[in-house]
């Protein structure tokens, strides 16, 4: 439960607390711990789900980058190809005109 602190250590942990702040204090003691834990559980999971909605942001963001630069590229090649087409048929254009006479 506490990483490598055993039950002796939790025991001699225990007795200290209950000499340093006496019987009395030590059930509210005990209510601020759990309180202040608690609270840094949760900025801690808080933190940590920001984080990973920042690094989905930032994959998604890759990803679209990638497909904009996929799409430039094949707006690139559909332009050759339409001069290309453009060039053949203004070559046949001329040949026809060439051969009716």
């Amino acid at each position: 439960m506490f990483g490598s602190i055993g039950l002796p250590e939790l025991i001699v942990i225990f007795i200290i607390a209950l000499l340093v702040f006496g019987p009395k204090k030590l059930p509210e003691v005990g209510k601020s711990v759990g309180r202040a834990i608690r609270e840094f559980k949760k900025a801690s999971d808080e933190l940590r789900s920001k984080v990973e909605e920042e690094i989905n942001a930032t994959e998604i963001k890759t990803e679209i980058k990638s497909v904009q630069d996929d799409l430039n590229e094949f707006k690139g090649d559909l332009n050759q190809f339409q001069d290309s087409i453009k060039k053949e048929l203004k070559t046949d254009e001329t040949e026809e005109g060439q051969k009716v006479p």
